[in-house]
């Protein structure tokens, strides 16, 4: 949301925006304020350890109604298929505001997949005005659900816009995530990067896929595998107990948005179970190997940027080896041009509201 905040700054004489957050994610979020300069209007502060998805959904709704009931917005924009993305909808809805929903018409058409995501990104377009779709295909998955075709406008999806302020921020930039990495990477060595946090993984889906990571870091002594690892119990124990000895796997707490960027710019390979990492890679140019059996995410697919490989451990390591080793097939999935836009989706938002 950073860039679209932004792009509304450049005509304040149309637009009073402000920004309001929940704090779902404390740390991550203020590193990625601090390094956007944005300084929230409201901010909920809501995390909290061991927090439930009942508690967070409550949390947002009845914290939101005093920041609507001050404001008094004319639109609530949201972004993708978070928890609070959904709650602040709703919150929206019972007092009679606008929702325009950005990153909106992803589907699985499983709602156990992604849990809670895939719920939330359906609830919420039932509830929103305007949807902005990354792409055709989500434009289609709204049409076919009933919303008005004048209530759709494909943008592209904004993260690739933050992505491209991220890399041109960071000519400049180092904080003491950036320097921890340089120590770390190795540029004469081919780096895999990898996350995982994913629900639908925890027990034996991560057992596999950390199997997997063993294997390939065990068999390719000559790369490294740097996983910034979640916090979660779930990930956390499985990834240290299996992968905690292996020299050549880096197990690091996880990054901060800058740094994080800056670790894929530096990346020769992507395997995670991460939704926006498939939009975000191929603008780097970084095939990714997604560890889950459905993607809301297809164009990436079609184009052959990205590839499921789901939490099989052989379908993990067989693809991760070819592209270690055959420099045809990296290079097909690696040049492909990025379907989710040019990074000019802020633009296209803003212009719809100009118009309206």
């Amino acid at each position: 949301m950073a860039p679209v905040y932004k792009q509304f700054q450049l005509f304040k004489d149309f637009f009073e925006t402000r920004i309001c957050v929940t704090a779902q994610h404390r740390e991550m979020l203020d590193q990625v304020l601090l390094f956007f300069n944005l300084i929230p209007d409201y901010d909920l502060n809501l995390m909290k350890p061991g927090q439930n998805l009942h508690e967070l959904t409550s949390s947002v709704i009845i914290g939101l109604k005093d920041v609507y009931l001050d404001f008094n917005p004319d639109f609530v924009l949201v972004h993708g298929d978070t928890t609070t993305s959904f709650a602040a909808s709703l919150a929206a809805f019972y007092l009679g505001i606008k929702v325009a929903h950005i990153e909106a018409g992803l589907r699985t058409h499983d709602k156990w997949s992604p849990f809670p995501e895939e719920i939330n990104r359906q609830l919420t377009s039932r509830i929103a005005d305007f949807h902005f779709a990354p792409t055709i295909s989500a434009k289609e998955n709204l049409l076919k659900e009933g919303v008005g075709l004048n209530q759709i406008i494909v943008t592209g999806n904004t993260v690739i816009d933050a992505l491209f302020m991220a890399i041109s921020r960071l000519t400049t930039y180092e904080d003491h995530e950036i320097s921890s990495l340089k120590r770390i990477v190795d540029d004469k060595r081919r780096v895999i990067l990898v996350t995982g946090h994913r629900r639908e993984n925890f027990g034996d889906g991560f057992i596999e896929i950390c199997e997997a990571l063993l294997e390939l870091a065990i068999s390719n002594p000559e790369i490294d595998i740097i996983y910034p690892v979640h916090l979660n119990p779930n990930v956390l124990k499985p990834v240290h107990e299996i992968l905690g000895k292996q020299a050549n796997i880096y197990l690091i707490e996880p990054l901060a948005y800058p740094a994080f960027v800056w670790l894929m710019h530096k990346s020769y390979i992507i395997i995670t179970d991460s939704g926006g990492i498939q939009e975000e890679a191929p603008s780097l140019g970084k095939p990714v190997l997604v560890m889950r059996n459905t993607t809301e995410r297809p164009e990436a697919v079609e184009a052959g940027v990205v590839k499921l490989v789901g939490t099989n451990r052989v379908k993990i390591v067989e693809e991760a080896i070819k592209l270690l080793n055959d420099r045809v097939h990296y290079l097909s999935m690696s040049s492909t041009e990025n379907p989710y836009g040019k990074g000019i989706a802020s633009q296209l938002i803003v212009e719809k509201f100009k118009l309206n």
